[in-house]
């Protein structure tokens, strides 16, 4: 099992707990709430994640061990949960643990597909494919 694997069972485990979807929304929001905050420059087009209906930003910083740490924040509360649990399984992984992870089996277990707006649904997934081509491009 690898560490996003057991990230994401921890995740299941807590929502599991939680009940039913307007608990695990509180928690989602929660979530967002403990985010680091980015600074001013870090909130630059740059770091903007494209495909999300709210303002979305992602920094990525590659570690001398190999590892790629991942921050971000949003202006909207749910989607900043969103980004929370997506740092959680990704951020502090290797290129290769993130490309090998499938995302969309994992936010099935979880429960978030049925649960989150086409739009919603649209911008996670705009945000783990900004991850993974990040992680492609540092494993080249």
């Amino acid at each position: 099992m690898t560490a996003i694997d057991a990230a994401l069972n921890d995740l299941v485990d807590e929502f599991d707990l939680l009940g039913d979807w307007e608990e695990r929304y509180r928690y989602l929001i929660e979530l967002g709430r403990d985010l680091a905050p980015l600074s001013d420059a870090e909130r630059s087009d740059a770091n903007k994640v494209r495909g999300c209906a709210s303002q979305v930003w992602l920094v990525t910083e590659p570690k001398a061990d190999g590892t790629i740490a991942f921050r971000g924040d949003s202006d909207a509360h749910i989607v900043s949960g969103l980004i929370a649990i997506v740092l959680r399984l990704y951020s502090g992984r290797t290129p290769t643990d993130i490309l090998a992870f499938d995302a969309k089996a994992g936010f099935d277990k979880l429960g978030l597909a049925g649960a989150l707006s086409q739009q919603r649904s649209n911008g996670l997934f705009s945000m783990i494919g900004r991850i993974r081509r990040d992680a492609e491009a540092l494993s080249a």
